[in-house]
């Protein structure tokens, strides 16, 4: 059982190629004894973004503020919060911030 405010795990900077100002705090994890997924809580600043990639596993995303677009693929959507985003395995995506204010999402991964 794990109780706290997402403020209180300790932020990281996402240091990947492709990366631009991108910060993760992996609230819930294995070392939580959740036994099938991870939740992280996702900060990109004005003008930043996720590298565009690809991987194995599926992303489920809750934006909570700001506004964006998810490059997914040869395709472009926009986004803002409220809005809920499927990224399906193998296809390449990137998140990029297009607002004024610090774009925050929650998103959940499988275990590897």
């Amino acid at each position: 059982m794990k109780v706290l405010h997402h403020s209180d795990v300790e932020m990281e900077n996402v240091i990947m190629e492709g990366a631009k100002c991108v910060n993760v705090r992996w609230a819930i994890t294995k070392d939580d004894g959740a036994p099938n997924f991870a939740m992280r809580v996702f900060e990109i600043e004005k003008g930043g973004h996720t590298p565009y990639h690809t991987h194995l596993y599926e992303h489920e995303v809750y934006i909570l503020e700001g506004k964006g677009i998810l490059k997914f693929e040869d395709k472009e959507f926009t986004f803002e919060e409220g809005y809920v985003i499927f990224v399906d395995p193998g296809k390449i995506h990137g998140f990029y911030n297009t607002g004024n204010s610090t774009l925050k999402f929650i998103c959940l991964i499988p275990h590897i």
